[in-house]
């Protein structure tokens, strides 16, 4: 099961009447339950002691933060922007590795699938893309910082 699948079943929770959804597939298994505030919240069951990556429960997003990675600004911000949102929790990266160059930098143009940068969780590195048109006008975060679901990563003036 890919990110992109596990967006999707968030948002099926959010915009249904369900309040827990549990999915296995060869191995793979992932419970998500309504939270307090009616937020979906992702939870490894005690069953998955024995998975090969340490698995822990995914704290509920905070109720302001959407669940698109990014989006256009909301009333009040800057028109003809969008933030780059993080999907998840984790550690962002500006780069594959430390000796590599940054996927994107001040000034650079990005498409809607322009791999901006990663963020690892739970040891799996997960490419976030831009999902929108654009030039990056600032980077909201330094190297190696932990990030929270939905914070701001980039600011993207819209082309």
């Amino acid at each position: 099961m890919d990110l992109k699948q596990i967006k999707q079943i968030i948002e099926l929770i959010k915009r249904s009447e369900l309040t827990e959804f549990e999915f296995e597939e060869d191995g793979f298994k992932i419970k998500v339950k309504r939270g307090a505030g009616g937020q979906p919240v992702i939870m490894a069951p005690a069953s998955l002691s024995a998975h090969p990556f340490p698995i822990a429960p995914v704290p509920a997003p905070t109720p302001a933060a959407p669940v698109s990675a990014p989006v256009a600004n909301p009333a009040g911000d800057e028109t003809g922007f969008a933030f780059v949102k993080s999907p998840m929790v984790g550690t962002f990266y500006k780069s594959a590795s430390p000796e590599s160059p940054a996927f994107v930098n001040v000034g650079a143009k990005v498409e809607e699938k322009s791999v901006v940068c990663i963020i690892e969780a739970m040891k799996i590195m997960n490419e976030i893309q831009a999902e929108t048109k654009g030039t990056v006008v600032e980077i909201l975060v330094e190297n190696g910082q932990p990030v929270e679901y939905g914070q701001r990563l980039f600011k993207v003036k819209l082309a």
